[in-house]
């Protein structure tokens, strides 16, 4: 394995994080004996209602939304004909909260991933088919055009250029979270490690981030004292009673458990972001289509026209994730290389 963990590996990260949240939610629901479940969704014409079913992960919001005519001529005329989009969601079978994960009806796919996905469709013009698998047959089903796109916190690689274009949505990020009072700020620096106990999961991208921050900081003479627990459980009672300074783990798994806490003498907040992809590289997270499906541009225009019009921000802040923002949406920018995917 190369020294860059999978997508897979940290989406385990993620699973072992929000367990207990998930648990709670009824994620189980949408396993049983299938390894996908489709949903199709209906809302009005012109607009889109995201955030729904969120288990507090979200505000629900409904967001106007209507076809640009302009991208959606740039569709392949087979799906701009069938009238639908099928995305694909890496759900099962646990989830993955705020990024897609089954809501608290315990039947519904919801999530960041999922809404963003609703999105773009809704500027497509196009019916928004949700399926939700598990993480190998996501890919399975676009290899075998089951599936149209993927929105499920897939990272842009050079390596998955190979088989697959890109659109990208999202930056990448790593967090440290800290109790709600605490006074200290990573602020991109490892130095500001110096004399910290952290947590991180391990096998974990994360890991090995901290891991080589470590090393430097002992070369300089100082000490960070990394610490790991079995489960998030033992992450936050530790967290909770000083043992440890921080948590390091996905951003997206850390601004759930924000707002799961906020309204408790626990709370906790964001100390800090770094890019997954590591130094020298803002790591991305992307639409992921089969290469030459002609998908990645019409992707890529409607999400910036999101962008530009200000759904996209909104989406964003519905879910507690404006720390991930792009500025744009490249096709095919530059991914993890080769040597570190």
């Amino acid at each position: 394995m190369s020294a860059h963990f999978s997508r897979r590996s940290l989406r385990r990260g993620i699973t072992v994080a929000t367990a207990v949240a998930t648990l709670a939610t009824g994620l189980a629901a949408c396993g049983g004996d299938s390894d996908a479940a489709t949903t199709t969704d209906t809302a009005a014409t012109g607009s889109v209602t995201i955030g729904r079913l969120s288990n507090g992960a979200a505000t629900e919001t409904t967001l106007k939304v209507s076809e640009v005519k302009s991208i959606s001529a740039e569709l392949p005329d087979a799906i701009r004909k069938s009238g639908k989009l099928v995305i694909g969601h890496g759900a099962l079978p646990s989830g993955s909260a705020p990024l897609d994960y089954v809501g608290d009806d315990q039947k519904t796919l919801t999530g960041s991933e999922t809404d963003i996905g609703r999105l773009v469709a809704a500027v497509l013009g196009l019916k928004p088919e949700s399926r939700n698998l598990t993480w190998e047959n996501l890919f399975v089903g676009i290899d075998s055009g089951k599936v149209d796109v993927a929105f499920s916190n897939v990272t842009d690689t050079e390596e998955r250029k190979e088989k697959y274009e890109f659109a990208s949505y999202r930056q990448d990020n790593l967090a440290f979270e800290v109790a709600k009072s605490s006074k200290w700020n990573f602020d991109g620096n490892y130095e500001n490690l110096a004399g910290k106990t952290v947590d991180v999961n391990s096998g974990t991208n994360q890991e090995r981030i901290l891991l080589e921050w470590q090393k430097k900081l002992q070369s300089e003479g100082k000490k960070l004292t990394v610490k790991h627990f079995p489960d998030s459980n033992g992450t936050y009672l530790a967290l909770n009673s000083g043992r440890i300074d921080a948590h390091f783990g996905p951003n997206p798994t850390i601004a759930y458990h924000i707002t799961q806490t906020a309204k408790t003498p626990n709370a906790t907040r964001n100390a800090g972001t770094y890019s997954g992809a590591g130094a020298g590289l803002q790591g991305l997270i992307a639409a992921t289509a089969k290469k030459d499906s002609g998908l990645a541009k019409p992707l890529a225009d409607a999400i910036n026209y999101l962008i530009k019009n200000g759904q996209y921000a909104k989406w964003l802040a519905v879910w507690n994730l404006s720390n991930e923002a792009v500025a744009k949406s490249e096709v095919n920018p530059p991914g993890l290389p080769l040597d570190n995917s």
